[in-house]
């Protein structure tokens, strides 16, 4: 699979930036089953390189890779790890969709249902993961379930998956 995106850059301003209609609206309340897209692109081979020009289970070219922040983790996304590659596919698909995986993206079971846990109005929330919702920030999301710390505190926890504390994007999993 072949893909071509262009980086579309959003101001960004304090810990907080407010998301609308950074991706698909049904987006958020589903999330890929990355593994379903790997078998399809590569027979779910995570560390292939064909010499085709593009690599890893998911087939990123080299120059989506690294306009989405996987020269961080390696050159190709070969030399990546899953983890890493599902990174980057979940910022991809948060700005757009399953779109540039337009044969595999529609293979049966690549969207699983994710619901996220509506916290209690007596009691504070017990859940261990939020899923980001449109107009989420760091800030509203550590309010509404009074985390310690605030956004600061999500975004330590979430390093692994967040470049930025500005950057959250609808459909994403985030540690509480």
């Amino acid at each position: 699979m072949r893909l071509a995106l262009t980086m579309v850059t959003a101001g960004i301003t304090g810990a907080g930036i407010v998301l609308s209609g950074a991706s698909p609206a049904s987006a958020a309340a589903r999330q890929v089953n990355w593994d379903v897209v790997a078998k399809c692109e590569s027979g779910g081979r995570w560390n292939i390189n064909t010499g085709n020009g593009y690599y890893g289970g998911l087939q990123f070219s080299r120059s989506t890779w690294k306009s989405n922040g996987g020269g961080k983790y390696a050159s190709t996304a070969d030399k990546a790890s899953k983890a890493e590659q599902i990174t980057i596919a979940n910022k991809i698909h948060a700005k757009r969709g399953l779109s540039p995986w337009p044969t595999c993206g529609k293979k049966k079971g690549v969207y699983k249902k994710v619901t996220a846990k509506k916290p209690s109005a007596s009691k504070p929330s017990t859940a261990k993961t939020y899923v980001v919702r449109s107009g989420d920030t760091l800030a509203s999301i550590a309010k509404k379930h009074k985390i310690n710390g605030g956004w600061r505190t999500l975004f330590a926890l979430n390093k692994s998956i967040l470049d930025s504390p500005s950057q959250i994007f609808p459909g994403q999993r985030i540690k509480l």
